[in-house]
């Protein structure tokens, strides 16, 4: 590939990652460029350096977390499309110095505002609150769209007009400028929410950023091509393990189908398969990405911080479900490929698996965080470890290449390698930064969200209107609240959509009886699935752009190849031992069910299964893979039974028919 096809390639991919800010990215002179980009590096140093040396006080860390950040956003992007992009308007500069001085106030009287927090606020921390909010707002508005800020104004607006509403919805009020103060405090912009974001969600997106560049995102797709290129339908087959090992670092959507599908999708459609479904198929495997440790969304972070537990115990409770929603994803794959007539790669043109085995030392970081999390280290510490490794790494690759590659003398090798790390540190810590804004400006705005709930306590009455919804039928609720999640994810980022339903939904699950851990993974993975859920599905829309694919082409092809997965929160609903809930026996038996169960669901979607499955025996199929996923030993062996008999009567029936009459041999359905 040329120059200007990697050009061309690069720009499409920054127009794809687009997608998730709706303001317009700024192209400023050299200047301005540079200084956000130092910015940006000293902004992520400073977390580091606050995180793993010198801790400072938590409300002066996270104002700067949140308003620093601000300061970045509002310079790198515009306030609308058609704003001027090659300079920074004068309102912004002003919001921007308002940003410092929000931070100097923090900074300088951190203790005045902790004893005033009990005695109440003076004129000056009003006056910072309402600056602060507004800001807040606005900064979200540029990195994660209008919606966000709208649920969040609805919410500051009930905390006024409660007296006047009826029923459930009604409380005394709150003067104005104690909710201000409130909001603007502890309880709400710098909260649970912007304590997980300032904390572990800044150093996972880092190490994210780091092992991007040290170029492991492109081991990962190699490897994928070597375990899996060769068999039928290969190119979706490799989008599907690429996409769930860089989905394990990356906590986002579309930032996993870029990273992923600029590679897989026109190796998809070069195989035979049309843009929609190429386009389809890395949307739904990356967005799985999210919900696989060790590096799971950035909700889980918060998720674990709400429960109180540790995140070793999200991280574990993850890996079923998402190893059920890959096995979902690559069962899809394999039957369109069956029912297609689609073939794998040529080995002529797969990498060599002994040869990608040099380059294992890779995983070495993943390796590292994961053994350092599972001994009982805190996550941060854990993802300081693995950036470290990372930077051993790139420095051993860089020096081997200038000594054995390019033959250097030994001390020219080592002050070039010196060069190269120090660039390549720089410009992960700028691609930590930019990556991480999205994720500060929503969980902050969360904390606004969360801060009403508890200062009204509308939490309470939502649980009890969801009570009443749901009765005596557990299962009514937790439909209510899936609706719910994925509704909220269609307008905000997976993370907003989780931190908010699960303040307003998941108290009223745990009233009900369901655990608090199967309550709030139910509604993180319903989050998720929300971007490739139309209307509005980004992780579809990316794909598309990718695929030049049609959105809505796509997007419900993406829901096809989904719809397995959306009934795997209901099974660790049914079955708790699938989050790692109980004895090992258990567990591996629900496993074991659990994987046929939506083997069998995926054969009812795609109605394939030893052969085309009529309507009749889809049905069949789908009540087989029922029965699998009800947590009982008769069911379980009912399910089985059943689709056992169906393959063995479909096998029977094909006996003597010509292969193509078993499959289209085209690249479509």
């Amino acid at each position: 590939m040329d120059k200007a096809a990697d050009a061309n390639g690069a720009d499409e991919a920054q127009r794809i990652l687009d997608l998730e800010v709706p303001s317009s990215r700024r192209t400023l002179g050299l200047a301005l460029a540079q200084a956000f980009r130092w910015l940006g590096i000293a902004f992520v140093a400073f977390h580091l350096w606050v995180l793993l040396v010198h801790p400072i006080d938590p409300t002066v860390g996270r104002a700067v977390h949140v308003y620093v950040g601000a300061i970045i956003g509002l310079g790198l992007f515009a306030a609308s499309h058609r704003a001027r992009l090659d300079r920074i308007a004068w309102y912004d500069w002003l919001m921007m110095a308002a940003c410092v001085g929000i931070v100097a106030h923090y900074a300088l009287d951190a203790d005045g505002i902790e004893m005033r927090a009990f005695m109440g606020p003076n004129w000056r921390d009003t006056i910072v609150g309402v600056a602060a909010i507004v800001i807040l707002l606005e900064f979200t508005r540029r990195t994660a769209g209008i919606a966000m800020p709208i649920i969040a104004l609805v919410f500051i607006s009930y905390i006024f007009l409660g007296p006047w509403l009826p029923g459930a919805l009604y409380h005394t009020g709150v003067p104005w400028r104690d909710a201000v103060n409130f909001l603007a405090g502890m309880e709400g912009i710098f909260g649970i929410t912007t304590s997980v974001s300032a904390t572990f969600i800044i150093m996972f997106v880092t190490f994210a950023a780091f092992l991007q560049t040290s170029k492991a995102g492109d081991f990962f797709n190699d490897l994928a091509m070597g375990l899996v290129g060769w068999a039928r339908g290969g190119p979706a087959k490799v989008a599907v393990v690429s996409s769930s090992m860089f989905g394990a670092v990356s906590g986002s959507s579309v930032a996993n189908v870029v990273a992923s599908g600029t590679f897989t999708i026109p190796m998809m459609k070069r195989a035979g398969y049309d843009a929609d479904t190429a386009g389809a198929v890395e949307a739904t495997a990356s967005t799985g990405g999210q919900l696989a440790p060790p590096v799971m969304g950035a909700g889980a972070f918060i998720m674990a911080e709400v429960l109180g537990v540790p995140y070793q115990e999200i991280l574990i409770a993850g890996i079923i479900p998402a190893l059920l929603y890959y096995v979902a994803c690559y069962s899809h794959a394999d039957l369109h490929a069956l029912k297609a007539g689609l073939r794998g790669l040529p080995l002529s043109e797969l990498p060599s698996l002994p040869k990608l085995m040099l380059r294992a030392y890779l995983f070495a970081p993943l390796v590292i965080l994961i053994v350092v999390l599972l001994s009982g280290y805190s996550p941060f510490r854990a993802a300081g470890l693995g950036i470290a490794a990372t930077v051993v790494i790139m420095f051993a690759t860089f020096l081997a290449h200038r000594v054995f590659i390019v033959r250097e003398n030994p001390l020219a090798a080592l002050a070039g390698s010196l060069w190269q790390l120090w660039l390549a540190i720089c410009e992960a810590l700028a691609g930590g930064s930019r990556e991480a804004l999205q994720l500060i400006a929503v969980c902050a705005t969360a904390g606004i969200v969360a801060g009403v709930i508890g200062l009204t306590g509308i939490g309470g009455r939502f649980a009890t209107i969801l009570l009443e919804l749901g009765g005596t039928v557990p299962i009514l609720a937790l439909t209510f609240a899936a609706v719910v999640a994925l509704i909220l994810g269609m307008g905000v980022p997976t993370t907003a959509a989780y931190a908010i339903a699960a303040a307003v939904v998941a108290p009223g699950l745990i009233r009900m009886g369901i655990q608090p851990l199967v309550a709030h993974m139910f509604i993180f993975y319903y989050a998720v699935l929300s971007a490739i859920t139309p209307p509005v599905a980004l992780a579809s829309f990316a794909a598309a752009g990718l695929a030049r694919g049609s959105l809505w082409g796509t997007s419900l092809t993406a829901l096809k190849f989904g719809m397995a997965t959306f009934l795997v929160p209901y099974m660790f609903y049914l079955n708790p031992v699938l989050l790692a809930q109980g004895a090992l026996t258990d567990i591996l038996q629900a496993l074991a069910t659990g994987v046929i169960g939506v083997v069998l669901l995926a054969c009812a979607t795609e109605g394939y299964l030893g052969g085309r499955l009529p309507l009749a025996l889809r049905l069949v199929t789908g009540l087989a893979a029922v029965l699998c996923i009800i947590p009982e030993g008769l069911t379980d062996l009912a399910g089985v039974a059943v689709g056992v008999a169906i393959y063995g009567w479909q096998r029977w029936s094909a006996r003597g028919t010509p292969a193509l009459a078993r499959g289209n041999g085209k690249g479509g359905d």
